[in-house]
C-alpha cells in the first residue's frame, strides 16, 4: 500500500502542516474505512450525522470529452465513487459543443446546485448541468471557457498580480484553461455558500488544466479540502523523450530553467503552484514520485495508482473463447496483408502488439522493434516454423488507408463470396442427390462458371510486391520515427523472415475497414502486448492486458511496472514481463526484451492457455474497489489538514 509521505520545506503557498499534524493525518488515513472498502462511506458519516458528511467535487479537463489517458482514469472510476458517495459526488470540468454533448445527458440541476449555477449563469458564465453517460450516470456540471472569453485580460493580469505567474498571450490552450480555471473558482464561490454550506467539502483536481483554478481558491481562503494529482509532469515529458540519462540528472535539475528550455514554462508554472497550493499533492506512481520531487521540488504525500472496471468471467473458459473468437479476426486481417505475396501456417503464429501515443522513444516503439528484430535472426540462424507478427498500433497523420492494402482486402472479400457460393451449391445439390439414393460425382455439384469466378479472383489476388509495413498513407512518411527504426532493423516483410511488421497509424474501432473490432476484442485475439517504456508514469496498455488476460511485458521506468515489483512480487509466474531499463543502456534492455520474446515463441499451445490463465487471476487487484482506496485516503487526509 501506498506510504503517506511529508513534503520537503519549499515556497509553496499552501499553509504549513505540522509534522504531528501531518503524522496524525495519515495514521487517520491508514485507520479510515477508505482503508477496507470503497463501498463503505468515509469517517465523517459514521457519527451519524448526515448533515456533515464531507461532498467531493472532482475537476478535470477530460470530463466528458476523451483527449488522453485521464479520460479512461475518470471514467473508469466513476462507478466506485458514486458508490462510495452517492449523490455528494459532482465531477466538474470544460463544455465543448463538439465533444460534450454526445457523452452528456442534460437536465435541469437539483437544489440547492440550482442556487449556485442560476447565481453564476446571471454573472455571464455558460454553464451545463446533467450526467456523464457512462457507467455510474455520475452528475456533472460543465463550464465553457468561451462565455467569459472578454475576461482573459483579467484572469491573466490576476495570475501575474496575486501568484506571479506570466502567461503569453498567444497560446489557445493555456488561455481557455486559465478561463476555466476562473470559471472553477467562481462555481466554488457559490457552491461553498450554496450546496455545501456548512458541510466539509473536497475538492479534488487533475493536472495543470484543472489545477489553474487552485491558487486563487487558496488565496480566497474558501472552505475546501484541496487535492491535486499530477499524471506526468510538463517538464518530464519533454525532457525524457531526448535525454537517455534523464531520471540520472533528475537530482541536479532545476525545474524553472528546464521549463523555459523546453518551452513548457507556462503550463509548468501552472502545474507548479497547483502542486504547492494543494493540502495533498498525489501523483500516479513511485517512479512520478520521484520525478516529482525534483521537477516540482514538492514530494507527493499519497500515491493514487490507476486501476479499471474489470469484468470477471465465472468459468474460466468463456474469456478463452473470446481471444479464440477474435485471434480469427487478427487472422482475417493478417490473410489479406500478407497473403497476396506468400503464406504461413496461422497456427503456427503470434500476434504480438504494442499501442499509445506517438512518443517512439517514451513509450519504447524503438526498444519494440529492435528486440524483434534480434529475435528474428535469432530465429533465421536456429530455424523455425513459427511466425512472429508484430502490430503497432499509435496514431499519425495520414491522408488514407493505402490503396493496396484496401484493394487485398477488398479482392479476399469477393474470394469468400465466390467461396460460400459453391460452398451452398455444392451443398445443396449434395443433399438433394443423396436424399434420391444417388452417389453423384463430385465434380458434378459444381457449376463450372462459379469455379471461373473463383479462379479469376485467386489470380487477380496474388501480388509480387512484398507485404507493405505500413497500412496507411503517411502524411509524412519520410520523417516518421518509427517507419526509420523499422527499416533500420532490416524488417521489410520478406518471406524468409519469421517477423512480420504491420505499422498501423490510427487507432483502431469498430468502424476500421481492416480490422472491424473495438480496440478491446484487438486486444484479447493477441497473443502478448509489449510495452517496455522510457517514459510512462502509470501505463494504462499492460494493465488492460491483464483485465483482459493477455500476457504483457512493461518496464521499470512505468509506473505499472514499478507497481507489480512493490505488490506483485511473483508478477513473472503470473505471465508479466518487466525490462529494466532504470541505470541501463538501450542495448541491455534490447537484449533482455529480445530474451523474453523468445522464450515467449519458445512456448506451445497448452502453456500459453495457462499463462493467459494466470493473468486473468491477477485482474481483481487493479479493480477500482481496491485500488480506490488510496484516493479515500487522500480526501481523509486532506480534510485533516484544511481542519487543523
Amino acid at each position: 500500500m501506498a506510504k503517506s509521505r511529508s513534503s520537503r520545506k519549499t515556497d509553496t503557498a499552501a499553509d504549513p502542516v505540522p509534522a504531528e499534524t501531518a503524522a496524525g493525518a495519515a495514521a487517520q488515513s491508514a485507520t479510515s474505512p477508505a482503508a477496507e472498502t470503497a463501498a463503505d462511506v468515509p469517517a465523517h458519516a459514521a457519527a451519524g450525522d448526515a448533515n456533515r458528511t464531507p461532498m467531493l467535487f472532482e475537476v478535470a479537463w477530460e470530463v466528458c470529452q476523451q483527449l488522453g489517458g485521464i479520460y479512461t482514469v475518470i471514467r473508469s472510476k466513476a462507478p466506485a465513487m458514486v458508490e462510495r458517495w452517492g449523490d455528494r459526488y459532482l465531477l466538474v470540468g470544460p463544455y465543448d459543443p463538439k465533444q460534450s454533448a454526445t457523452e452528456f445527458d442534460e437536465s435541469a440541476p437539483p437544489a440547492p446546485l440550482a442556487d449556485a449555477v442560476e447565481a453564476l449563469r446571471r454573472q455571464g458564465l455558460e454553464v451545463h448541468y446533467g450526467t456523464w453517460l457512462v457507467t455510474g450516470r455520475p452528475q456533472c456540471v460543465l463550464l465553457n471557457p468561451q462565455s467569459v472569453r472578454g475576461r482573459l485580460n483579467d484572469v491573466r493580469h490576476a495570475l501575474w498580480d496575486h501568484h506571479h505567474i506570466g502567461l503569453p498571450g498567444d497560446d489557445w490552450l493555456v488561455n481557455d484553461v486559465i478561463l476555466f480555471g476562473h470559471m472553477v473558482e467562481q462555481f466554488f464561490r457559490e457552491a461553498v455558500r450554496t450546496v455545501t454550506a456548512e458541510r466539509p467539502a473536497v475538492a479534488h483536481f487533475h493536472e495543470w488544466m484543472a489545477g489553474s483554478a487552485i491558487p486563487g481558491l487558496r488565496r480566497a481562503g474558501l472552505p475546501l479540502a484541496i487535492v491535486f494529482t499530477t499524471h506526468a509532469t510538463q517538464v518530464g515529458r519533454s525532457m525524457a523523450a531526448g535525454d537517455a540519462h534523464f531520471y540520472d540528472r533528475l537530482p541536479q535539475l532545476r525545474g524553472q530553467e528546464a521549463a523555459r528550455a523546453f518551452g513548457v514554462e507556462p503550463k509548468a508554472a501552472l502545474e507548479r503552484a497547483a502542486a504547492h497550493g494543494a493540502h495533498v499533492f498525489t501523483t500516479v506512481s513511485e517512479i512520478t514520485a520521484y520525478e516529482c520531487e525534483h521537477v516540482l521540488d514538492r514530494r507527493p504525500d499519497v500515491l493514487v495508482p490507476n486501476g479499471l472496471n474489470i469484468e470477471r468471467f465465472t468459468a474460466i473458459h468463456e474469456f478463452q473463447n473470446l481471444h479464440r473468437l477474435y485471434k480469427e479476426k487478427i487472422h482475417q486481417f493478417v490473410m489479406a496483408h500478407f497473403f497476396p505475396s506468400y503464406t504461413f501456417d496461422l497456427d503456427r503464429t503470434l500476434y504480438v502488439f504494442s499501442a499509445g501515443r506517438y512518443e517512439p522513444r517514451n513509450k519504447g516503439y524503438d526498444l519494440v522493434i529492435r528486440a524483434l528484430a534480434r529475435v528474428n535472426r535469432e530465429l533465421k540462424r536456429t530455424g523455425t516454423d513459427r511466425t512472429i507478427v508484430l502490430i503497432l498500433v499509435t496514431q499519425r497523420p495520414f491522408r488514407s488507408i493505402n490503396a493496396e492494402v484496401l484493394r487485398s482486402r477488398a479482392v479476399m472479400e469477393e474470394m469468400r463470396f465466390h467461396a460460400n457460393e459453391i460452398k451452398d451449391q455444392f451443398g445443396q445439390r449434395l443433399f438433394h442427390a443423396t436424399a434420391m439414393g444417388q452417389r453423384p460425382d463430385f465434380h458434378t455439384l459444381v457449376d463450372d462458371t462459379l469455379l471461373l469466378r473463383l479462379r479469376r479472383v485467386a489470380h487477380a489476388w496474388k501480388s509480387g510486391r512484398l507485404p507493405l509495413v505500413v497500412t496507411h498513407d503517411l502524411v509524412d512518411e519520410g520523417d516518421d520515427a518509427v517507419l526509420r527504426t523499422i527499416h533500420e532493423s532490416m524488417l521489410f516483410n520478406i518471406a524468409e523472415d519469421p517477423v512480420k511488421v504491420v505499422y498501423h497509424p490510427d487507432f483502431i474501432t469498430s468502424s476500421n475497414p481492416l480490422f472491424g473490432m473495438d480496440y478491446d476484442q484487438f486486444v484479447r485475439g493477441c497473443h502478448l502486448g509489449v510495452f517496455p517504456s522510457w517514459y510512462e508514469p502509470w501505463g494504462y496498455t499492460p494493465m488492460e492486458c491483464v483485465a483482459l488476460g493477455v500476457p504483457a511485458v512493461t518496464s521499470d521506468l512505468a509506473g505499472f511496472g514499478t507497481y507489480l515489483q512493490e505488490h506483485v512480487p511473483d508478477y513473472a509466474d503470473h505471465g508479466l514481463g518487466l525490462v529494466h531499463r532504470r541505470g541501463r543502456s538501450d542495448d541491455q534492455a534490447v537484449e533482455e526484451l529480445a530474451g523474453y520474446l523468445l522464450s515467449f515463441v519458445a512456448t506451445d499451445r497448452r502453456e500459453r492457455i495457462a499463462m493467459r490463465n494466470r493473468v486473468e487471476s491477477l485482474s481483481e487487484q487493479f479493480d477500482w474497489r481496491n485500488l480506490g482506496r488510496y484516493y479515500h485516503d487522500a480526501h481523509e487526509m486532506a480534510l485533516a489538514r484544511a481542519r487543523a
